[in-house]
C-alpha cells in the first residue's frame, strides 16, 4: 500500500528576493508541499504567519524590522502549531542556543542549504530537532570548550589557596579578622 503523500504548506522569510526564489525552487520540487506566503522582514513573516497559519516558517536571521529570532518567539506565540526553521550564515555555538531557546526546531546554515533544507522541513514537520551535521560539530565544539572552562573553573574554586587555608586556619582557631 502507498504512503500517504504529507501536505505542507510553507512561508518563506528573506530579505533577499534571489534567496527566496533558491528556496522556492528547491521546494517546489516536493510533491504536496507549497509555498503559501513569502515575506521580505521579520515583522511582514509573523503577520502573514498569523494570517496564514503555514506549517513550516522558513527564517533568515538577520531581517529588517525585526530580526529571526523575534520573529521565531511571536510566531510560536501567535501560532504554536507553525513549526520554524531558521537559516544563517553564522556559524556560533551561542547563536545556535539562541535559536533554539526562541523556539526554532531547525538550525541550517545557508552555505549548507541544497543540501538540507528539505531535510530540516521534513523533520521539524514530524516535531524533530534538526541540525546540519556542520551545526552538529559547531555546537560539539562549543560545548567541549565551555565544558572545559567549567570544569576548569569549579577545579580551582574546589582547592583553596595556601593562604586560604592560612585565613581557614586562623578562623576555626577563634582569631578575629582584620
Amino acid at each position: 500500500m502507498a504512503r500517504a503523500l504529507k501536505r505542507l504548506s510553507i512561508l518563506l522569510a528573506d530579505d533577499h528576493e534571489l534567496v527566496r526564489h533558491g528556496i522556492r525552487g528547491i521546494l517546489r520540487a516536493r510533491r504536496g508541499w507549497r509555498v503559501i506566503g513569502e515575506a521580505s522582514n521579520g515583522q511582514e513573516a509573523v503577520e502573514k504567519t498569523n494570517k496564514l497559519k503555514p506549517d513550516v516558517a522558513i527564517l533568515d536571521v538577520s531581517m529588517p524590522n525585526i530580526d529571526g529570532l523575534q520573529a521565531t518567539r511571536q510566531i510560536r506565540a501567535a501560532s504554536p502549531n507553525t513549526k520554524v526553521v531558521i537559516l544563517t550564515m553564522h556559524e556560533s555555538d551561542q547563536m545556535v542556543h539562541r535559536v533554539l531557546e526562541a523556539g526554532a526546531l531547525a538550525y541550517v546554515l545557508k552555505s549548507d542549504l541544497a543540501a538540507n533544507l528539505v531535510n530540516a522541513v521534513q523533520d521539524v514537520s514530524a516535531g524533530k530537532l534538526f541540525l546540519t551535521p556542520k551545526v552538529s560539530n559547531i555546537v560539539l565544539q562549543g560545548f567541549l570548550k565551555n565544558g572545559n572552562q567549567v570544569a576548569a573553573a569549579e577545579q580551582k574554586r574546589a582547592k583553596p589557596t595556601p593562604r586560604e587555608v592560612q585565613i581557614i586556619r586562623l578562623l576555626v582557631d577563634g582569631n578575629p579578622i582584620r
